[in-house]
């Protein structure tokens, strides 16, 4: 069996090192990918953003599944151009992909399926809505680029002064390109942000573990916002009762919504979450695994990944057990490249990785690296590395992942210092873990509404 994974990040390595693992011992072959997923795959000069050069490659190569690991070709309609040729293909088409692709679609299908988010407004024109936020009586408010952004699209601005400034960045100055066409302006949610994802094949939805992202670039979620800083698996916090309202509440009705809608989806769900004193806000929709989200789900899911995603292509997903989860827990901590997240410096040679790795339960996935004309590893993007580790407790955990990223050394190196810090408080108060969901939840449709079918339901509360 022969599988290509698209993409050159943390999570494609993710993806390729769990693959590797499967006893169907497919050949792995990335495109482009990095020196990480070069150790286990046949690496391919193809650009994750050449449609055209992608499709070329699919042809010659003949994959039995192709999986697209980052948002932008799956925006621009790779999957749809691989699945006119008949192949198997993990990820959703052009249609399906603007649910991340544009912020105004995805809170349009929120609204039109009265699916929980925050109250917003979208706005065309910059001088409309520096006015709307001059005259806002509530702040925080939340300033979002429409189009795609790689997690530098939100400002979280406390006052009208910096909700302006943000404006001008996105719509005037245009540092996000076309992204910034468009913004939409909403309340700030309170609570506890909680990223799920799920793997769907419009007919089947299979959560998986949940994770908690770090987004901030500074201890104390401080600083600006980033493509994330580094996580923790499983969330203690996340108690039985939430996750069945995220259930019940959020993700089977986006499934019924992709469904009503007409919107064929075959691939991952990536769901941001604020849990709040109301119950779960959908914060945004990401239509691919998360990134640095994968790197923990991998090192956690004990089953073999491959069949998953076979059956989600094949939409039988609702034929397939369950993964099983390893009960320890998982910190990753991103190490990023100076100047992240704005203009990232590049070409600092990057040394210690071996001796990280000597520690059994470490591994370090890359994401900014390539190799120099010499063959020495250098940074090549703004997040460089994400360092994981396992063990018994957050706190254990933790331990590992920083006495790893201790090894590792690049000139500039930036890095949070508290990622799990949270998680370990909590743990110690609340010593239960999140729930797992042992067994794909089959929706149905029924005149009531949302239905859900389970071979073997949640027990407790």
């Amino acid at each position: 069996m022969k599988v290509l994974v698209v993409g050159s990040g943390g999570r494609e390595h993710a993806l390729v090192w769990k693959l590797a693992q499967s006893p169907l011992e497919p050949e792995l072959l990335c495109a482009p990918g990095n020196p990480g997923t070069g150790r286990l795959a046949r690496n391919i000069p193809v650009e994750a953003s050449d449609v055209e050069g992608l499709v070329a490659l699919a042809k010659k190569e003949q994959p039995d599944l192709i999986i697209i690991g980052p948002e932008e070709p799956l925006v621009l309609g790779l999957a749809d151009r691989l699945r006119e040729l008949k192949l198997r293909v993990f990820g959703p088409g052009a249609v399906g992909a603007k649910l991340e692709g544009s912020k105004v679609y995805s809170k349009e299908l929120l609204d039109r399926h009265r699916i929980p988010t925050a109250q917003w407004r979208r706005f065309d024109r910059s001088g409309i809505a520096k006015s709307y936020l001059e005259s806002c009586k509530e702040w925080p408010q939340v300033v979002k680029a429409d189009g795609l952004a790689a997690g530098k699209g939100v400002f979280v601005c406390s006052d009208a002064k910096s909700a302006c400034s943000a404006v001008d960045e996105i719509m005037e100055k245009r540092t996000l390109g076309a992204a910034g066409d468009r913004i939409v302006i909403e309340e700030c949610l309170v609570g506890e942000e909680t990223s799920i994802l799920s793997i769907t094949d419009g007919e089947t939805i299979l959560i998986l573990e949940p994770v908690m992202d770090h987004k901030q670039l500074q201890d104390g979620d401080l600083g600006p916002n980033t493509g994330g800083m580094g996580v923790v698996s499983p969330v203690p916090s996340l108690a039985k009762r939430i996750l069945r309202q995220i259930e019940q509440r959020v993700l089977v009705p986006t499934v019924h919504a992709l469904r009503r809608d007409e919107i064929p989806f075959r691939g991952t769900l990536f769901t941001g979450l604020m849990n709040t004193e109301a119950g779960p806000r959908v914060l945004e929709y990401n239509v691919r695994f998360g990134d640095p989200e994968t790197q923990a789900i991998v090192r956690r899911m004990k089953g073999d990944l491959l069949p998953v995603m076979l059956a989600c292509a094949d939409g039988k997903l609702g034929e397939i057990e369950s993964p099983e989860w390893d009960e320890r827990t998982v910190v990753g901590v991103v190490m990023a490249a100076d100047g992240y997240p704005a203009a990232a410096k590049k070409g600092a040679a990057i040394d210690g990785i071996d001796e990280a790795e000597k520690d059994p339960e470490v591994v370090v996935f890359h994401a900014g690296t390539k190799r120099s004309i010499n063959g020495d590893l250098v940074v090549s993007g703004g997040r460089v590395l994400c360092v994981t580790a396992c063990g018994a407790d957050v706190h254990e955990a933790r331990e590992r992942a920083y006495a790893a990223v201790a090894k590792i050394r690049f000139d500039g190196r930036q890095y949070r210092t508290d990622i799990g810090i949270r998680e370990q408080s909590r743990a110690a108060l609340r010593p239960v873990l999140a729930p797992v969901i042992e067994e794909p939840i089959i929706v149905q449709e029924s005149d009531g509404g949302p239905a859900l079918r389970r071979r073997r339901p949640l027990e407790g509360s």
